[in-house]
């Protein structure tokens, strides 16, 4: 099976020849510290470990040009709808009619984000902004509302211009919406102004019978979970979980058997010795062996990761979920 046979299989409940085995994206600045380690200069990590590729499609969904001033109603919302023009070609990668080509004969899964989230759909980017946001929640539930149902109808728009053109294998709704001690707005709150108002990204996904819809938060988002999964999600990516919090046990609780989950190895545990690795990969098999479980470290591996452990880390994914006949 090549890489996206092998996901489309494990995603539906099928008989896959093993789990995918996700890479986690090495940045070059971890690499120039791993050549310190042991990792020899110019090696190609995809010759050392039997990696599943996949590849996210990430065009820009961003207000062009930026928008200083949300306050205003009056003056944003139009300002917003003309910032939002899916049909502008700048949004899509310089490469687009090329990687078209390429896509088409693609062995590995192509995902597309499509949604930024509650919190950068109502601009917010730094601390200064965070405040005026959140209190808009309460104080002009009229005008969130109004900003969200822009973004979604942008969103819709622009993602079925790309999905007339190229089959992806999942959406990616992105959701930064909390911290390490649980989710910055209530349930109902996300509800009200963030799921609501993704029904027309829903409908486009379903014309084009897009496989995967997955929900992708960080931190500890635990009690939006039940929620989330009353819409049509089918598959949860949740990263930089905090030690200890959101295990794949504990959401399997939530989520039933159901869902597709993404992760649930915490990259902590990669700091670690070779026995917490290995315990830490041995818990987690079992929920693989039951299906809809892609193993793989919650958190992008950073420079203070050591080379060794990480070789330890995807050699045990290897000898556990894909052994050598």
């Amino acid at each position: 099976m090549n890489s996206r046979q092998r996901f489309l299989a494990f995603f539906h409940a099928e008989s896959p020849d093993s789990p995918p085995l996700f890479p986690e994206g090495i940045r070059a600045e971890v690499l120039d510290t791993w050549h310190f380690q042991g990792l020899a200069p110019g090696a190609d990590l995809s010759t050392i470990f039997d990696y599943d590729f996949f590849e996210e499609l990430d065009p820009d969904v961003y207000p062009a040009p930026e928008i200083a001033d949300w306050s205003t109603p009056a003056r944003l919302l139009p300002i917003l709808r003309r910032s939002l023009d899916p049909a502008d070609p700048r949004r899509l990668p310089h490469d687009w009619l090329s990687s078209l080509d390429r896509w088409r004969s693609r062995t590995y899964p192509l995902f597309l984000r499509i949604h930024q989230g509650l919190f950068l759909s109502l601009g917010i980017d730094d601390f200064r902004s965070f405040a005026p946001a959140l209190l808009r929640l309460v104080d002009q539930p009229t005008f969130v509302h109004q900003i969200m149902e822009i973004q979604a109808d942008f969103a819709a728009r622009f993602a079925e211009q790309i999905l007339s053109q190229v089959d992806v294998d999942g959406l990616i709704f992105s959701e930064p919406i909390a911290g390490n001690h649980g989710a910055l707005v209530s349930p109902a709150m996300y509800r009200t102004f963030a799921l609501e108002s993704y029904a027309p990204v829903f409908e486009v996904a379903r014309k084009y019978n897009v496989p995967a819809l997955i929900w992708r938060s960080y931190a500890n988002p635990a009690c939006l979970l039940p929620t989330v999964l009353e819409y049509p999600f089918n598959a949860l990516w949740l990263c930089e979980t905090p030690p200890g919090e959101l295990t794949i046990p504990q959401v399997r609780a939530i989520t039933g058997p159901g869902i597709t989950l993404i992760g649930g190895i915490d990259s902590d545990i990669l700091r670690q010795d070779p026995p917490a690795i290995h315990h830490a990969i041995a818990a987690i098999q079992p929920f693989v062996a039951q299906g809809r479980t892609i193993p793989l470290a919650d958190g992008r591996v950073r420079e203070d990761v050591p080379y060794p452990n990480y070789v330890t880390y995807r050699q045990e994914l290897q000898r556990v979920f894909r052994p050598q006949p």
